[in-house]
């Protein structure tokens, strides 16, 4: 299926074990800007880069998907499918039917993870990275949100999903207005004819905590090391608990051509339309068109 809105075009597409994902589509796809993409966190979607993908889409064509079980993607009836190495997965699917080869990816927590991994894999060549407060160790954090995903009481109108919002992610957000908390709201629920819901499958919730914990003598950092030769912009909210301070500069100690960018007043994540990141990007996909 496929509609049209701006220069928006949603669509879908079947991941190889057969679920019907969904994606949107911004810009000309032959637009000469390098090609982005821009993955989710955890429990978010692909509504949280509307802003960022309309404005990025003058110049190139950027691909939003939904992750499986989360917004308008189809949810999967094995949760413990719910893992990194799926979504990556689903994403070579996408680009492949897509004919994408080389692109820039803009990946938020998980969105993050994947993007390191995708670094890795040499059927694609990763052009550029944002990490959005993420690395290769995840802080303290990540038991809270382990702790809640999937465990929300039902709302019954936007007042309260706001008002859930707000308790959720009020710490990591300061100085939303109303009106930023309210569309804030309405990227992470979805009203079904007349019931308000979290915009995701619960069971993520279980996946998540049932994933063993890495082996004691695991290396975190080749992940991150893959992108040493890859343009690399690492955002940390500076009130984070998932991206540390110190493994943020350490991040920066093993890529010392990652630009790191410090946004304050934001936790867990930023939004990416503080006047911090705005340039970081733009100067990002300067300099990998240059390259192309």
């Amino acid at each position: 299926m496929s509609s049209t809105a701006r220069t928006e075009r949603t669509a879908t597409y079947r991941s190889a074990d057969g679920l019907e994902l969904f994606y949107r589509d911004f810009g000309d796809p032959a637009a000469k800007g390098t090609p982005v993409v821009c993955l989710p966190g955890l429990t978010r979607n692909s509504r949280d880069f509307v802003k960022l993908a309309t404005r990025l889409s003058a110049d190139r064509r950027v691909i939003c998907p939904d992750l499986r079980g989360r917004g308008f993607s189809a949810y999967d009836p094995t949760y413990a499918n719910y893992v990194p190495g799926t979504y990556v997965k689903d994403t070579l699917t996408l680009l492949g039917e897509l004919g994408i080869t080389r692109f820039v990816s803009v990946g938020t927590s998980l969105g993050g993870v994947i993007t390191m991994v995708l670094a890795g894999i040499k059927s694609v060549t990763l052009a550029g990275a944002v990490l959005n407060d993420v690395g290769p160790i995840l802080g303290p954090g990540i038991a809270r949100i382990a702790g809640y995903t999937g465990k929300a009481a039902p709302v019954k109108n936007w007042d309260q999903a706001v008002e859930q919002a707000k308790f959720v992610y009020g710490p990591a957000l300061p100085g939303l207005s109303d009106a930023d908390w309210d569309a804030f709201a309405r990227r992470g629920y979805r009203e079904d004819g007349a019931v308000i819901r979290l915009d995701y499958d619960p069971k993520i919730g279980d996946a998540i905590r049932e994933l063993p914990p890495p082996a004691p003598d695991t290396d975190p950092w080749p992940l991150f090391e893959r992108l040493k030769d890859v343009p690399t912009v690492v955002l940390r909210g500076a009130l984070s608990d998932i991206l540390e301070q110190d493994v943020f500069e350490e991040m920066g100690r093993r890529i010392p051509d990652a630009r790191l960018v410090l946004v304050p007043n934001r936790g867990h994540v930023p939004l990416l339309d503080e006047p911090e990141v705005t340039p970081a990007i733009d100067k990002l996909l300067k300099d990998v068109d240059a390259r192309a």
